[in-house]
Order: C-alpha cells, then sequence, then structure tokens
C-alpha cells in the first residue's frame, strides 16, 4: 500500500499532506463522450429539448462540480481554482458529444480530480436534460488526457 499515498504505514485512509509541496502552476485536461439516438442529437443542436440550452446548462454545471469537488470526493483538498473551461464537440457521424474540460489553479496539489468531476457532472446533465426522450445515452471513455505540474511534471494519456 505504500505506493497509494491516501494510505498510510497501517492501510488506513489519511489525506495527503501537501503542506511541503512546492507551488506550481497545475493544469488537468479530461474528456469523454455521451452518445445518443441520431434524433436526441439534432434536437440538442437545434436548442429544441423543453428543458433549454442543453450544451449552456452542462457547462455550468460542470464548471459548479469543479469548485465543489472537495465535498464529493472525501479526500481532495479544497483548492482554489483560477480557471475552468468546458468544451463540447459535436459527433454527428458518431452521434454522440465529446466533452473536454480544462481546470487550472496555483497550487501545492494537482486538479486531475476537479477536471474528471467536471466532465462527469457535465455530461450527467446533458444525459438528465435529455432522458425524457432517450434514456439509452451512454456516457463513455471519462479519462485525464492530460496533466501538468508538481513534481512529476507533464504526464499525457497513450492513446
Amino acid at each position: 500500500m505504500s505506493d497509494l499515498t491516501h494510505f498510510d504505514v497501517t492501510g488506513q485512509a489519511h489525506m495527503v499532506d501537501v503542506g511541503d509541496k512546492d507551488e506550481t502552476k497545475r493544469v488537468a485536461i479530461a474528456s469523454g463522450i455521451i452518445s445518443m439516438l441520431p434524433d436526441t442529437l439534432r434536437l440538442i443542436q437545434a436548442g429544441e429539448t423543453k428543458k433549454g440550452d442543453v450544451l449552456g446548462i452542462a457547462r455550468i454545471a460542470a464548471i459548479q462540480a469543479s469548485k465543489r469537488t472537495s465535498e464529493l470526493i472525501p479526500l481532495c483538498h479544497p483548492l482554489s481554482i483560477t480557471r475552468v473551461t468546458v468544451d463540447f464537440n459535436i459527433q454527428k457521424s458518431a452521434h454522440s458529444v465529446l466533452c473536454t474540460t480544462r481546470v487550472e489553479t496555483w497550487g501545492k496539489t494537482g486538479v486531475e480530480m476537479e477536471a474528471l468531476t467536471a466532465l462527469s457532472v457535465g455530461l450527467l446533465t446533458i444525459y438528465d436534460m435529455c432522458k425524457a426522450v432517450d434514456r439509452g445515452m451512454i456516457i463513455k471513455n471519462i479519462g485525464l488526457r492530460e496533466k501538468s505540474g508538481g513534481k512529476s511534471g507533464t504526464w499525457t494519456a497513450n492513446e
């Protein structure tokens, strides 16, 4: 268990001590996809859902979620986030929406969980807003794509 930072030497869960870490610019990028019926994607693009602008609301939900990550994930540190972006890319041929989140801070710990939480809540919001017409939507390929900053430097997913 020694390689898992959220456990002490006796195997008990604890919040990692970041007090001695250097403050650096930290960036994390995550992405995922929600696939759906062609008609559902058309409704989203046309802005014709009964609940309003699906992608606009999903973007706000994702940003809010990034700021509340430490309330949802028990051992995450509360962070002062300096920037959050949420981008949606309509993939017509695949009947899906690709969501990419980017979270930034200047601090002692990374923002990977904030980027992943933002992504997940953004995609879940799309599901929530469209479930009345398409309960079979599938959320998939959620993952961290890149992170930078801190002692470990830059990491990029092999895809």
